[in-house]
């Protein structure tokens, strides 16, 4: 049967699926516009579970804060290339997805997916498989990260690709972004020396030591010689120990112990860090875009 413009419309606005996709399935249906939804939602996640297997490492960091800045939550949402990265459905997803995030106060993925997108009458999860039907790629939500204090939470992101939140045990809002920043720039994996791993200690340690070892000096130096290489490893990988980035002749500590104030947490997402990527076609990329649209 023929299906009018307007019900094309409607099942457009209310799926965001492709036009001739909305087409295709209300003349399979009849016209039944909520059966035609429901087709496209089982459709979406058919194409879904057969692009899940793709790996996908590019993509965003999203960071949202409530209004009296005493809550916050970062996700990182990754697609297959940086093409569907920019791409404004993805994008809408993303804010919509963080949003409702923070106003549910989610801290783990699986609560996420469950979450009810109100703007587009579905949960997340479902929202997230009718955006790989839409986008012809794999979009998978990664991780996220929610702060809820009295405190302040510094917040910092670099080109949506680098995002930190910092929190500090009293109220200082500039410190807190000047750490966010600087923990982006520098990379630290711990607050201070004293929360390395002890595994990692050791293995470093006795690293140290066997280079020191063909020094030929005596066991007493090369113990000192390994000392004061594990103490510049960890004071490189901890918060603490590192050269503050905006002045470079005060370390980090110094600046939070001049301001009195301590570092309670931080995390840091950058997107695809951890991930191997797959080499892929630009032209074959393009094509998959095409096709997906």
């Amino acid at each position: 049967m023929s299906v009018s413009a307007a019900q094309v419309k409607e099942l457009r606005e209310r799926t965001g699926a492709g036009m001739m996709d909305c087409k295709k399935v209300l003349e399979e249906v009849g016209g039944d516009v909520q059966q035609a939804i429901e087709m496209l939602r089982v459709k979406g996640k058919a194409k879904a579970e057969k692009r899940s297997s793709k790996v996908a490492a590019e993509g965003v960091v999203k960071i949202q804060t409530s209004d009296d800045s005493k809550q916050a939550i970062m996700i990182e949402v990754n697609s297959e290339t940086d093409f569907v990265g920019r791409d404004d459905n993805f994008l809408g997803f993303v804010n919509a997805v963080a949003i409702a995030a923070l106003a549910a106060k989610v801290q783990n993925i699986d609560d996420l997916n469950n979450l009810q997108l109100a703007d587009y009458g579905m949960s997340v999860e479902e929202a997230r498989q009718a955006l790989v039907s839409k986008v012809g790629e794999n979009v998978n939500i990664r991780r996220i990260v929610f702060i809820d204090t009295a405190n302040a939470i510094g917040t910092y992101l670099h080109s949506n690709r680098i995002g930190v939140l910092v929190e500090l045990d009293n109220q200082n809002p500039e410190v807190a972004k000047d750490i966010a920043m600087h923990v982006a720039a520098s990379k630290p994996l711990v607050v201070s020396p004293e929360n390395v791993p002890a595994d990692i200690v050791a293995r470093e340690k006795d690293i140290y030591l066997a280079q020191a070892q063909g020094s030929g000096k005596p066991q007493d130096i090369i113990e000192k010689m390994a000392h004061g290489r594990l103490k510049k490893f960890l004071d490189e990988v901890s918060l603490m120990g590192q050269p503050f980035v905006k002045d470079p002749n005060m370390s980090v500590a110094d600046l939070l112990n001049k301001n009195r104030v301590k570092v309670i947490a931080f995390t840091r997402f950058e997107v695809g860090e951890g991930i191997e990527k797959e080499k892929e076609d630009f032209v074959e990329a393009v094509m998959s875009q095409v096709q997906g649209s």
